[in-house]
């Protein structure tokens, strides 16, 4: 692939074979498609070449042929033949030509993404020949349109760019607690209201970040604020014509659109409205989430009915997503309602009530010709088994297994790799492209009940189109991979690395705001004892690298890195990417420390291997309050992890001592979902506190030989994850050996 630039298409084609000679696009092109069902994609494909040359669609033979063929009957799949004289696409439905026009589409110079009408140069694309099929037939990706508001406009620049890459259905966030966002005539009061929240703690957080980064993608977009009562509201809404505006934009380009209204949770937006859905006097935020409907009145469940009434006329697919997630159940143990319907319908627990809801309402989605998606909370509700569930909880590892058993269909999206809000690293995409949906279903019969796999992007914390895209490309086209080829078989990194090179020269053309691939050569802290080199390299070629040393922020007129810097004394070096329009990416923080080498403990006497492990029942998040907690358990572990017995609320400290065999610098790196901080002879060594996503973070020690003391401070509330390898010379990350560790 990496042969000709030209060549280069995301994701991999199962096969393919470059031949010799060129086909040139010319003016007056003929489109042409087997039957009318077809003319969607071939207006499509004609929007495409709009900028280059002038074409006209037809039903019958043209230059490009477009054509369903029954001898291929894998859903999706198509063969592409691009000779000198003609282009021949043929596939199994429409959603197989849609995928042999994005292949075109990767075909064609980059440019074509910009006009290019009065310029004298030709376009072309390489003879080939492409036999292409996907391997799941669920590869997905969820926007959150309720956290932030996203109008028409943008909704289809995502929709394009999912079609560039052959996703092929778009999970539509439609409410939640801060705002709902489909009009609903029966209920004006949604949209009207139920739309418009005053600025909140994650509005507020943007517009910080915008300011600390300076970087005004975070800033809260003005065309979603207007004045209600001389007060500054943000929100917005799409109407039902809005709805079917994008159903049908999505359908031209092979997309399904799966709609969810979340409930019985996350719902404060409409109960805000209409409160008699809520328990009596309860309405508000629970202890951990937000209070939910009240499913003891008849008249809450012919509210929810009616919604989704609606929302079924206007979404064709057989798939609609209910929710279901994060249900605070606190209000139904008080509330005579629901204690009535659990005594009438014979029910244990508020934990039944919920799996009564859900499946009086699966019963009512069936009723009406659809199939419910559920997180993957719902797996034990009971449900039939043409529900499907959506795991999303990564700590919740028998969730899959479960769904399985019960002869459910299941859709892969854990919140680890896949939450495309999570913050980026150099692990990212190798996290994605390296994973394997099927991991948890070892029977082969079993694993067809994989529909395949799906990312989500929550944007509490993304308020512009432009970190909207930042934060999921080039993620996208590492999901795409994943969906699109055999598991068995997958691309490594290194090939996708190269690969996306030309992805990115596309990226740039069509104004993508995408995250340039991350810097390297460096760890967070960088110990030396004489002399070091900051040595950066970065996959994309002539990558724009500007630096500062005196902690201000890289700007386009900072200091272009253009090699090796010699480092002599401690000294803090904030790096930045900058994309060729200028728009600069995140800044990346190393710091090199001169220091000595520490010395040993020679007092140090420890009689076991392995490290003392005390659990506390922690509920906070910092590192420093953890002992302050009640003391639940001790033990002996071999290796910088949350040991088995380990549930629940979770603080930990890790004591003990590190052998080091020899002098040297030697280099650590400490994982953890959520806080942890890692001290080596009594001084912290990485710091990586306060609730977050799974995060590395890297230090090196200059450490003589002997006895460390080592220290390991950690927290989670669900039972997220803490790892610590140790980076060998070559690079590589290798468990601490077990025999280093004693207390």
């Amino acid at each position: 692939m990496a042969q000709h630039d030209k060549v280069s298409i995301l994701p991999e084609p199962v096969q393919m074979n470059i031949g010799t000679g060129t086909f040139t696009f010319k003016n007056n092109l003929k489109i042409g498609v087997s039957n009318k069902s077809l003319l969607p994609a071939a207006k499509y494909l004609q929007s495409i070449l709009q900028s280059s040359v002038s074409s006209k669609v037809l039903v019958g033979k043209g230059d490009i042929n477009l054509q369903l063929d029954k001898c291929l009957n894998k859903e999706g799949a198509y063969q592409l033949n691009v000779r000198t004289k003609s282009i021949d696409a043929k596939a199994a439905d429409y959603a197989g030509i849609i995928s042999a026009i994005s292949s075109i589409r990767q075909l064609l110079p980059a440019e074509i993404e910009q006009s290019m009408k009065g310029h004298q140069k030709s376009i072309s694309i390489p003879v080939v020949k492409i036999n292409d099929q996907p391997h799941y037939a669920w590869r997905g990706l969820m926007l959150d349109a309720s956290r932030h508001f996203w109008n028409t406009k943008e909704v289809k620049k995502v929709l394009d760019m999912m079609t560039l890459y052959k996703l092929n259905k778009f999970h539509w966030h439609l409410t939640d607690d801060q705002g709902w966002r489909i009009e609903i005539k029966k209920y004006p009061l949604l949209t009207q209201k139920g739309a418009w929240r005053n600025f909140n703690a994650n509005d507020r957080a943007c517009m910080q970040q915008a300011a600390r980064e300076e970087n005004t993608d975070c800033l809260i977009q003005e065309d979603k604020l207007k004045i209600a009562d001389k007060d500054t509201i943000y929100g917005g809404f799409y109407t039902q014509n809005d709805i079917k505006e994008i159903v049908k934009y999505a359908s031209q380009r092979g997309i399904e659109v799966i709609p969810e209204i979340d409930m019985p949770g996350h719902f404060l937006a409409a109960i805000g409205q209409y409160p008699d859905v809520a328990c009596k006097g309860l309405i508000g935020w629970g202890k951990i989430f937000s209070s939910p409907i009240c499913p003891g009145k008849d008249s809450t469940m012919e509210f929810c009915k009616n919604i989704y009434k609606e929302v079924f006329a206007l979404f064709p697919s057989k798939f609609v997503h209910l929710g279901g997630d994060e249900v605070d159940k606190g209000n139904w143990k008080k509330c005579a309602d629901c204690q009535n319907r659990i005594k009438k319908e014979g029910l244990a627990s508020e934990e039944e009530l919920q799996a009564w809801f859900v499946r009086n309402m699966e019963q009512f989605f069936k009723d009406n010709g659809k199939k419910l998606i559920g997180w993957d909370e719902v797996v034990g509700d009971g449900l039939s088994k043409d529900a499907t569930i959506m795991w999303w909880r990564s700590w919740e590892a028998k969730a899959v297994p479960n769904a399985i058993a019960q002869g459910k269909d299941v859709i892969i999206s854990p919140n680890t790799g896949f939450y495309f809000d999570y913050q980026q690293d150099k692990n990212s995409l190798k996290q994605i492209i390296e994973f394997q949906p099927t991991a948890k279903v070892p029977n082969v019969e079993q694993q067809n009940q994989i529909l395949g796999v799906q990312a989500n992007v929550w944007t509490e914390y993304i308020p512009s189109m432009k970190r909207l895209e930042y934060m999921i490309m080039p993620r996208m086209i590492a999901l795409s991979q994943l969906a699109w080829a055999d598991t068995q078989n997958n691309i490594d990194i290194t090939k996708f690395m190269d690969a996306l090179v030309p992805q990115i020269k596309r990226l740039d053309k069509m104004n993508v705001n995408y995250r340039t691939p991350d810097l390297l050569g460096f760890y967070n802290i960088n110990a030396f004892v004489d002399e070091a080199n900051l040595c950066i390299s970065c996959s994309l070629p002539n990558a724009d690298i500007r630096y500062t040393t005196d902690s201000t922020t890289p700007t386009k007129l900072s200091t272009k890195y253009t090699g090796n810097l010699k480092v002599t004394e401690t000294t803090h070096f904030k790096l930045r990417s900058f994309r060729p329009d200028g728009t600069g990416c995140e800044v990346v923080n190393t710091t090199f420390i001169k220091e000595p080498f520490a010395l040993p403990d020679t007092q140090a006497t420890p009689q076991e291997k392995g490290l003392k492990a005390i659990w506390y029942d922690f509920k906070g998040n910092k590192c420093a309050d953890i002992d302050s907690a009640p003391k639940k358990g001790e033990y002996t572990v071999e290796s910088v992890a949350i040991p088995t017995e380990v549930k629940g609320n979770i603080g930990l400290l890790l004591k003990g001592y590190i052998q080091i065999p020899e002098d040297g610098i030697y280099t650590f790196s400490l994982i953890s979902d959520d806080g942890s901080i890692l001290a080596l002879d009594g001084k912290v060594a990485i710091e990586n506190d306060g609730p977050h996503a799974p995060r590395e973070m890297i230090t090196q020690k200059a450490l003589k030989k002997g006895l460390h003391p080592i220290d390991v401070r950690y927290f989670d509330s669900n039972g997220g994850m803490l790892e610590m390898y140790l980076i060998n010379k070559d690079g590589n990350k290798i468990p601490l050996p077990k025999e280093w560790l004693k207390h």
